[in-house]
């Protein structure tokens, strides 16, 4: 294998080993692996080759040389016959060729001899090619053999012809040859881009393209080389300057944890590598493109270089032609931003200022240059990096104006940020840009808490107070108090409520005030949490009859859902909620409906409406997106929209949904529900570890919710009793024994007593289990059962104290499974049949337990949920009741249980792209397999295979 630095950590490189697997599998046959330089197929091969060893397997590696036509011929075939006579000695390579036939391979490897003759003639050449094949086919016949050939695009023209050879006139032995090569180093007319296109062609031969890694690989490979949970901020840095590049990750990444300022030399050599062989003309022009950003428009670039179109494109065609830059529409970019980056740090000072002038003063003098919508971010970036403040003051205002008009409040913070950093430089700030500072410092929160940037937000709102404080101003003081205290909150610190009982009591009740009445609102939104519910209503009863008594339909809005929220009743209806929905779209404000769907998507999950607080959740997401607001809002909802799809079995989805909101970096408050989310899909399919990774930030959290401590307390309890610890599951469970009467206090305490009443059942101490269950039932007592989700836990909980206490009531998980039946809960219900299938066992009813256990089997095969699957069959196969199932029932028309998975999305209207992320799979894999649907079903269309699906019943589980 190749000498280079690889990573200890594989990450997402699943779909190109089973690849290579599939391709060993039905030997003989190639795999040609291209991908960048530090892509990862070195150590995709690394992993390749230790499943295949381990295996019994055997794998031959050699690798070409950066030397090109001049270097040693043959040389990957040297190494590898190296390696085999380390393996095996000289006599164990004779015993695989004929008689005297080993001397031609002197030709290779010196310990074989002198060659018969020094002719190299074109019969000597064929005969050693064939003696190479022989070699293989016969070390193949004995155990599959795989023959890595690494670094192809260094391969000289007798390597070349030699592994075409081979490939072209494999025999039928298990002989597999993975060949790698660069993709950004094959340009126009390299010899390699032949061969390949020649052996594209040829029967049994793959093509496997290793592409860069997601932002949420990124974290993973980060994580896996940290040893710990990376900063989610470190994350996107790392993400943004590798692009997704393993081996740059790797490189950017400090012993620390930190990212590293300066690019590493060796990270600086192999990206430069391709530019050193370049003109100097092009060297230069490449300075000038790398001062515009990875990407730049020709006409700007001419502009800049003083070029004429002709003059520019000739310069720059040997750029393109060596792959450091790619034709990008009416552009260029960049092949890598770190190409980008390394490039421009090479320029002198003085050329660094004298280039972004230039660009900014091109921009200034034809502002069609670049789209309109980035003109004022680029002379703010040219102007600040040729240190002129006053110009880039003036760009990063309007810029700034640009973003918060595209909902793109990141970008205004960060352009108000600029303006506020170069206030002091510039003597005439004010005048400049129109506004006083302490009016810019109060847009920069709000753009830092509609961005979810809280930390920044709060600062800036310290800032913010000292300034209006000393001007005088309530009214303002009251709204920066009240966002204070609302991204304290989000950010768990303490403080957040003595903001907001400020901001309520700073103004007067006359004459009345919005100011007031949102202040007054936002109290009541958050005092809830920790002093119950009589100073929410209070606050949020005045608010209401503030908000009426001046007309303020937003007030009344904001207060109206308070008051909904500080009470949810279950067994009610949506009408309340529903009339505030309408008065908020008359009011032409749209903002209020995301907390309309919070709310709404809230009330439907705990009502056991699963479907519907899905479908309102997901339509939230989006309305978030559209705002600007999907790390915040957005990752908010996303919590309510993969709750229910957790309810309902679609686990798969659910953690689509979770990934993509924890790739958002949301707030802690906001990231606990999501961990445990995903820890509790991950325990329920029997990932114990990954149950605990989730864990571990939930539990760091400085509780402020019923939500998040009792979700909290219900996945570590649940996690403690799958390890085998009980104790430890009913230690857990006192966090709900010792704080009842919280918001929504029944809704999150019955699944964590229902956990508690089954860890009594399995304590050893049978006296500390009686104490604790009579504990737990004296909690469950005091619970108030509203709607059909908390009666379905209220029926089980009934069910599992009379287990712990001996009982096997039959008749009561049967009730239990039909509850959650009822409200489509695929997981409790199987559970529920499974406790019905162990007491009717006991009660000697062996034919109905049969069916039962059929049941839940189906169910948790579905899920994938194997530790129950295991428990289900280990009960069938102690009972004696595998002979009692009833026959597996197959999908019709010869589908696969995967392509009836994708058929069951397809009919839900889902892309190719949203089957792959749905399934883990890549959208390459999804496409076949929908094609394979198609050909199945013999449609010709998506539709009208969802039309099928529909019509066979196969579109729902």
């Amino acid at each position: 294998m190749s000498a280079r630095s690889v990573s200890p950590v594989l990450v997402g490189r699943s779909t190109e080993l089973d690849t290579l697997e599939a391709a060993l599998a039905d030997a003989p046959g190639a795999v040609l692996v291209g991908g960048e330089a530090g892509v990862g197929k070195t150590r995709l091969l690394r992993e390749f080759a230790g499943r295949a060893t381990g295996r019994g397997e055997r794998v031959l590696v050699g690798g070409c040389l950066e030397l090109g036509s001049d270097g040693l011929p043959f040389a990957p075939f040297t190494a590898m016959l190296r390696g085999l006579v380390r393996e095996i000695g000289i006599d164990g390579v004779a015993g695989l060729l004929p008689r005297s036939a080993t001397a031609g391979l002197a030709r290779l490897l010196p310990e074989f001899g002198e060659p018969e003759t020094d002719a190299a003639s074109g019969e000597e050449r064929a005969r050693l090619f064939e003696l190479v094949l022989t070699l293989l086919e016969r070390l193949a016949e004995r155990s599959p053999t795989v023959l890595m050939i690494e670094d192809a695009h260094w391969a000289d023209r007798s390597t070349r012809d030699l592994l075409g050879f081979l490939i072209r006139n494999r025999g039928t032995a298990p002989l597999l040859i993975a060949v790698t090569y660069r993709t950004d180093e094959l340009h126009r007319t390299h010899p390699l881009r032949r061969l390949l296109a020649e052996l594209g062609r040829v029967d049994r031969v793959r093509r496997v393209e290793v592409t860069r890694l997601t932002r949420s690989e990124v974290g993973e490979l980060a994580r896996g080389l940290m040893g710990d949970e990376p900063p989610a901020a470190l994350i996107d840095r790392v993400y943004e300057r590798s692009e997704g590049n393993p081996l740059f990750v790797e490189a950017l990444l400090a012993r620390d944890g930190s990212m590293v300022s300066a690019l590493p030399e060796s990270l600086r050599d192999l990206l430069l590598a391709a530019v050193q062989g370049l003109p100097e003309e092009t060297h230069d022009a490449l300075r000038m493109a790398s001062a515009g950003g990875t990407r730049i428009e020709h006409t700007l670039l001419a502009a800049v270089s003083g070029m004429d179109d002709a003059a520019l494109t000739r310069v720059l065609r040997p750029a393109v032609e060596a792959n450091v830059l790619a034709v990008d529409g009416d552009g260029y970019a960049f092949r890598h931003a770190l190409i980008r980056e390394a490039i421009h740090d090479d320029l002198l000072p003085g050329e660094h200022t004298r280039l972004h002038t230039r660009y900014a003063e091109a921009l200034e003098n034809d502002p069609a240059l670049v789209p309109s919508g980035r003109l004022w971010v680029e002379l703010s970036h040219h102007w600040y990096s040729a240190h002129d403040a006053t110009w880039a003051l003036v760009s990063a205002y309007r810029a700034a104006g640009d973003a918060r008009k595209a909902v793109a409040y990141p970008e205004c913070l960060a352009m108000l940020s600029r303006v506020l950093e170069l206030w002091d430089k510039v003597p005439d700030a004010r005048e400049c840009i129109g506004i006083a500072h302490d009016e810019l410092l109060e847009q920069a929160v709000t753009a830092a808490e509609l961005a979810g940037e809280y930390e920044r937000g709060i600062k800036l709102a310290t800032a913010a107070l000292r300034d209006i404080e000393a001007l005088g101003d309530d009214a303002r003081c009251v709204a920066l108090l009240e966002r204070r205290g609302r991204m304290k909150y989000d950010l768990a610190m303490p403080g957040y409520i003595d903001d907001l009982r400020a901001a309520a009591r700073r103004l007067p009740v006359d004459p009345p005030s919005a100011v007031r009445a949102r202040a007054l609102s936002t109290l009541a939104q958050y005092a809830r949490l920790i002093s119950g519910n009589a100073e929410a209503d209070t606050a949020a009863r005045e608010s209401l009859a503030i908000a009426r008594r001046i007309a303020d339909t937003d007030a009344e809005v904001h207060a109206l859902l308070t008051l909904f929220c500080v009470d949810i009743d279950y067994d009610g209806s949506l009408d309340e909620i529903l009339e505030v929905e309408r008065i908020a779209q008359r009011s032409g404000n749209q903002h209020p409906l995301l907390r309309v769907a919070v709310l709404r998507s809230h009330y439907l999950e705990g009502s056991g409406r699963h479907e519907e607080a899905a479908e309102v959740a997901r339509a939230g997401v989006e309305l978030a997106g559209e705002f600007g607001l999907a790390r915040t809002h957005g990752s908010f909802l996303s919590i309510n929209m993969a709750e229910p799809l957790v309810s309902l079995g679609r686990w798969d989805e659910a953690l689509t949904c979770l990934r993509r909101a924890l790739d958002q970096d949301p707030v802690a408050t906001i990231r606990t529900s999501l961990h445990v989310l995903s820890g509790e899909v991950a325990l329920a399919r029997g990932d114990l570890a990954e149950a605990e990774r989730q864990l571990t930030p939930a539990s760091e959290m400085m509780w402020r919710k019923t939500q998040d401590y009792f979700a909290m307390i219900r996945l570590e309890s649940a996690l403690r009793l799958a390890q085998g610890r009980p104790a430890d599951a009913l230690a857990s469970v006192t966090g709900v024994l010792d704080n009842p009467g919280l918001p929504d206090d029944a809704r999150y305490a019955w699944p964590v007593l229902l956990v508690g009443a089954d860890a009594c059942a399995r304590l050893p101490d049978r006296a500390h289990a009686a104490a604790m269950l009579d504990r737990i039932e004296r909690r469950a007592a005091g619970l108030h059962v509203r709607g059909p989700l908390q009666e379905a836990h209220r029926i089980t909980f009934t069910a599992q104290a009379a287990l712990a206490r001996g009982v096997h009531d039959s008749a009561a998980w049967d009730a239990s499974a039909a509850a959650w039946e009822r409200i489509a809960q695929p997981y409790p219900q199987a559970r529920c049949l499974t406790h019905a299938a162990e007491a009717a066992v006991l009660t000697g009813d062996r034919d109905p337990a049969a069916t039962l256990l059929h049941h839940a089997a189906a169910l948790a095969e579905r899920l994938r949920a194997r530790p129950l699957a295991e428990h289900i069959e280990t009960l069938r196969r102690r009972a004696r009741l595998n002979g009692a199932q009833p026959p597996t029932e197959r999908p019709p028309h010869g589908l696969t249980p995967r392509e009836l998975e994708v058929l069951r999305l397809v009919a839900q209207g889902r892309t190719n792209r949203d089957i792959a992320e749905t399934l883990f799979i890549s959208a390459k894999t999804a496409s076949v397999h929908v094609s394979n649907i198609l050909t199945k079903l013999k449609v010709a269309s998506r539709g009208e295979a969802a039309a099928t699906a529909h019509r066979l019943g196969l579109a729902t589980v």
